[in-house]
């Protein structure tokens, strides 16, 4: 298991962000949360195989067709054991 950190910059509020990449993320059977930050961008955090993680930085790098994402800034976190996957 793995633990991921993303913040996510551009076009990325109020265009339904935060609902896609949690139908991703349960998709690809990940926990964590999404939420918005007051500078416009948002934060994600995965947990669980490295593979599903990788494959979810790799959606997060495109975001959904009403996104525009310019930078995503990746960091490693300590695994938590979340259960879930949710919108904060």
């Amino acid at each position: 298991m793995v633990r991921k950190q993303a913040v996510v910059r551009g076009m990325v509020q109020a265009v339904g962000f935060r609902y896609y990449a949690q139908a991703e993320a349960r998709r690809l059977g990940l926990a964590g949360f999404v939420r918005n930050h007051r500078d416009g961008s948002v934060e994600v955090q995965v947990e669980g195989p490295a593979a599903s993680v990788d494959r979810m930085l790799d959606w997060l790098r495109h975001g959904p067709p009403s996104a525009q994402v310019d930078t995503v800034h990746v960091e490693d976190m300590p695994d938590r054991g979340d259960d879930g996957f949710r919108i904060e």
